[in-house]
């Protein structure tokens, strides 16, 4: 189950076999069910998660009800709710399954265990954190300054696998607009090609 994790671990950092066999040990592989929570709003985040097959999500619900996606996360990618896992607040927003998945889960000792005993994994997850904040930066960058429509092109050619692999309803939310709104623009796009 760790053939993902080491593919992208092997595109920043070389790890030798002792080394890839020594980070097995640091997490718990599990199966999870379509819609089942790794956290919810409100308790502690306990792991760094990672995705080895399917998709999840983070996200917040309103006073109203409506959901605000924060994160996709699909094959090859890491979620966690960063304030709650590295300094146990309580977790801000919800993360569940979109899919039945296949994680990797590693809890804040271990990660630390993890890093202090093997260099190279620090210096893997120091290069995923750098390149994380300047994806973090480039999305809150789109979100205030390009209209609706560069949003959905931009996501279209960022993130393609998500625009075909998820609905609507889940595009709309973490675009923070709504599921006509993106039918218009679908429509729109469609019409000028």
């Amino acid at each position: 189950m760790f053939e993902v994790l080491f593919k992208k671990i092997a595109e920043i950092v070389i790890l030798s076999e002792e080394e890839t066999e020594a980070v097995k040990t640091f997490f718990l592989p599990k199966k999870i069910r379509k819609k089942q929570y790794l956290v919810q709003e409100g308790d502690s985040c306990k792991y760094l998660t990672f995705i080895e097959k399917g998709a999840l999500r983070s996200y917040t619900v309103n006073e109203k009800g409506n959901e605000h996606i924060i994160q996709f996360a699909i094959e090859g990618w890491w979620i966690t709710e960063n304030s709650s896992f590295f300094k146990a607040a309580p977790s801000g927003y919800n993360i569940d399954a979109l899919e039945d998945s296949e994680i990797l889960l590693i809890n804040l000792s271990n990660y630390e265990n993890m890093l202090t005993s093997i260099p190279a994994m620090e210096r893997y997850f120091r290069i995923h954190f750098q390149e994380r904040l300047i994806a973090l930066q480039r999305r809150i960058a789109i979100t205030l300054t390009y209209s609706l429509e560069q949003k959905y092109i931009r996501m279209l050619d960022i993130y393609p696998d998500i625009i075909d692999r998820f609905p609507q309803h889940l595009i709309a939310s973490y675009l923070g607009t709504t599921p006509e709104t993106i039918s218009r623009i679908r429509k729109q796009l469609s019409l000028r090609k």
